[in-house]
């Protein structure tokens, strides 16, 4: 099984199924002398782990971490990355792999057992093997080092609408995420999502979900023109996620129905004399390159395939069947989803980020930053141009 790996400068190569002995990871390209600890990366886990809610699947799993390599321990200058590669281990100790044994012969409507099938001859039917969300908890533990290799870099998750249910983003208060299980900035609709998942619950059906990612402290210039866009590789990053079946970047569909000058992120000098942007529908990125613009990504993510609803299906034979599949599922996937969002945009940037290091040696600096001695002197110089 080929492509198992992403990035370049920053590289993550994920290993594991879902009901083998472990999952992890080896992470290549990080750069010494980072400070790393388990702790740094058992963060993430956490958030992303599952059976913390009702709302998740029941599937008891701890996702401790292990560094394998790449992290020196100096008793006097602490742990710190060696530039070797990371090895990360995260074992599996929930597995119930007689849950699918009435299915092992059956095809899941909107599973990858079929695909898979079709391509290896062979699949995992134990929790989807190699294509069980299980294995992004080892991007999500890649995520937590790559937000360490750009500095002042925040990204922040939220899911924002359930079903047909969505948030009102007046009420947006970043606070609020961690506050519920839903990770949701509305504290109102994080009540409306709960009675919607109670219900799907116990009708043994599942939701799909949007969520959005933020990433703040992004500098300007991270991407490349053509084949190397900062916005294409997110939304690779992003649709690599399991069941997701779509992407935004800033306005991103509804920039379909704005005018010219509404879609057009006006510009003016500001007090620091960078440019002051006075909309972000491009989300913090033009022609595939940064603008320091907060990095703006929607993905959506359909309903977990796994319900207790009987459908219509085939069998390996090609018979016709029905199908429920028993177990410990997530009735909304999108709900974990989240972190793992974070994680992708955090990779994403950081492997840019090395890029254009490697290629120029640093960010780039303020474009006008030769054209006057000081900032003081040159803005009334570009005031005055652009007006």
């Amino acid at each position: 099984m080929s492509y198992n790996t992403f990035g370049h400068s920053f590289r993550v190569t994920t290993f594991g199924e879902s009901h083998g002995a472990a999952i992890g990871c080896v992470v290549d390209g990080c750069p010494p002398r980072i400070p790393l600890t388990v702790a740094d990366i058992q963060r993430d886990l956490d958030r992303r782990r599952p059976g913390q809610s009702r709302y998740t699947t029941q599937r008891k799993e701890p996702d401790t971490v292990k560094i394998l390599s790449g992290v020196f321990v100096d008793p006097a200058g602490g742990e710190m990355t060696t530039g070797a590669p990371i090895a990360l281990l995260i074992e599996n100790v929930d597995t119930r792999s007689k849950d699918y044994a009435d299915i092992k012969d059956k095809y899941r409507p909107g599973h990858a057992d079929y695909a898979y099938d079709a391509k290896y001859g062979i699949r995992d039917y134990r929790g989807g093997g190699r294509a069980s969300a299980r294995e992004t908890a080892a991007r999500v533990a890649a995520g937590a080092i790559a937000r360490k290799i750009v500095p002042g870099l925040t990204v922040r998750g939220a899911l924002i609408q359930i079903g047909r249910h969505r948030i009102d983003r007046a009420r947006w208060d970043w606070a609020e995420v961690g506050r519920n299980p839903f990770f949701c900035p509305d504290a109102t609709m994080a009540s409306v999502f709960a009675d919607f998942l109670d219900e799907e619950r116990k009708r043994g059906a599942s939701v799909g979900a949007v969520i959005e990612v933020v990433a703040d402290g992004v500098p300007a210039g991270l991407g490349a023109p053509v084949y190397g866009k900062l916005d294409s590789d997110l939304a690779a990053a992003l649709m690599g996620i399991n069941a997701v079946k779509g992407v935004e970047i800033g306005a991103g569909f509804a920039a379909a129905e704005l005018s010219g000058e509404e879609n057009a992120d006006e510009m003016r000098a500001g007090a620091d004399g960078r440019p002051r942007f006075l909309s972000n529908n491009a989300g913090g990125v033009l022609g595939g390159i940064s603008t320091g613009q907060p990095i703006v990504c929607r993905f959506a993510v359909k309903p977990t395939s796994s319900i207790l609803i009987p459908r219509a299906t085939l069998d390996r034979y090609g018979r016709e069947t029905e199908i429920v599949t028993k177990g410990r599922h997530d009735p909304c996937v999108g709900i974990r989803a989240v972190p793992i969002g974070e994680a992708m945009v955090a990779c994403v940037i950081a492997d840019h980020f090395l890029r254009q290091r490697g290629q120029v040696g640093a960010a780039p600096a303020w474009p006008f930053a030769d054209e006057a001695e000081s900032d003081e002197q040159a803005l009334p110089a570009r005031a005055e141009v652009r007006e």
